[in-house]
């Protein structure tokens, strides 16, 4: 079977100079505002307050609070796109794809529970964003590949919608602050979602 690698996204083109300048102050800004107030601290007036620049320069960059927190977020997407693509395996290549595809679930929970601040403040500003976005179809179609490695006679492209359905940050918040789930509990149970395919098998079958 052809195995089809994918590269990191989310990378920002070349640009110049004085727009690289401008995007790198804006977000030192808002990487201050969220590491000293916390993520509701980002509007797009406090950012450019902070950056010492107008407003319409960052509006003009960054377009709305939810594509600015989205861009925050890009240096550690970047390096969790490196890790699952071409990192040591299970999570990179070179295990079966069943431990791959659980090994990756694994990680996408901790590090939505790490940033599950930030993420839910992002996709609150703009709900539609995390389907359309770059990062989102790269995580889609390395799902969707791993599962039609394991399971080729599957709808991969919807069983990969619904694998990573769950793995939103207001779900994470609720299970780790409002139900004080342990992330070692959370990935128990996604285990157990990866293993109801031998029940619902085995149910099938009348045994």
């Amino acid at each position: 079977m052809t195995r089809i690698e994918l590269s990191v996204t989310g990378q920002a083109p070349p640009e110049r100079a004085d727009a690289a300048r401008n995007r790198r102050k804006i977000l030192d800004a808002a990487a201050r505002l969220v590491a000293e107030q916390g993520p509701q601290a980002v509007t797009m007036n406090a950012v450019a307050h902070a950056a010492c620049m107008g407003v319409g320069t960052v509006y003009r960059r960054f377009g709305d609070v939810s594509q600015l927190l989205f861009a925050l977020l890009d240096d550690s997407e970047q390096r969790f796109q490196q890790s699952f693509l071409t990192g040591p395996p299970p999570l990179g290549p070179g295990a079966p794809p069943a431990d791959r595809l659980r090994a990756f679930l694994h990680a996408l929970a901790d590090r939505i529970v790490e940033q599950r601040e930030i993420m839910q403040l992002a996709e609150a500003a703009s709900p539609s964003a995390r389907y359309t976005s770059g990062v989102y179809a790269t995580l889609h179609t390395h799902v969707s590949m791993l599962l039609r490695e394991a399971r080729p006679e599957a709808d991969t492209a919807i069983l990969a919608h619904l694998l990573l359905a769950p793995f939103v940050p207001s779900l994470m918040e609720h299970l780790t602050i409002g139900r004080r789930v342990t992330p070692e509990r959370i990935k128990a149970g996604i285990d157990d979602l990866l293993g109801m395919e031998h029940l619902t098998a085995r149910t099938g079958d009348g045994s």
